[in-house]
């Protein structure tokens, strides 16, 4: 089954690669930096203190056991992953997970604590800065609606809306 995605005509810019760090709006030095396999555990730790409010689409997961196992899918080898610290502390993950008609599915995720600061930007541009190292084309996402925050974020570093089915609005970005 072929999907009636679009992507935009032109490519995006250039976005920063990883590892970076940035100054969030709290004054925060943030590290984002590829995820590694060392780094599991505290992905898990943040997702368990994630705010229920906060979870779209069933994600991240609630029940630690659960969140192993997405874990497990998202930090696959063929998907890529950036995580924010704040010093020896998870608090932000953005990923891009393949689909089956050569593009990528993007999610991201920020602690309450650290959303509004930055962070989301600075996560978002530096997996957009892997993806074109890695040679990604496209990548896709979907987002509530009424998350004018998130869509705001995603038209402000060159994302689209490509699609406005039910509750959500699918957006989408050409890398290369």
């Amino acid at each position: 089954m072929t999907l009636n995605r679009t992507y935009p005509d032109e490519p995006a810019g250039e976005f920063p690669r990883p590892p970076r760090t940035i100054t969030d709006r709290e004054d925060r030095e943030i590290e984002i930096r590829v995820a590694e396999p060392d780094d599991r555990d505290a992905l898990v730790e943040m997702y368990s203190a994630f705010d229920p409010s906060d979870r779209a689409q069933g994600i991240p997961p609630v029940k630690e056991y659960a969140i192993d196992n997405w874990l497990d899918t998202v930090l696959a080898e063929d998907c890529l992953n950036v995580i924010a610290w704040d010093g020896e502390d998870a608090v932000g993950h953005a990923m891009l997970v393949p689909d089956n008609e050569d593009a990528h599915e993007l999610a991201i995720f920020v602690l309450h604590t650290y959303q509004g600061a930055g962070i989301g930007t600075g996560l978002l541009e530096t997996l957009l800065g892997h993806a074109q190292r890695e040679g990604i084309e496209t990548v896709w996402l979907t987002v509530e609606r009424w998350n004018e925050p998130a869509i705001e974020l995603y038209k402000k570093v060159g994302f689209e809306i490509c699609g406005t089915e039910s509750f959500e609005i699918e957006m989408s970005i050409r890398l290369h």
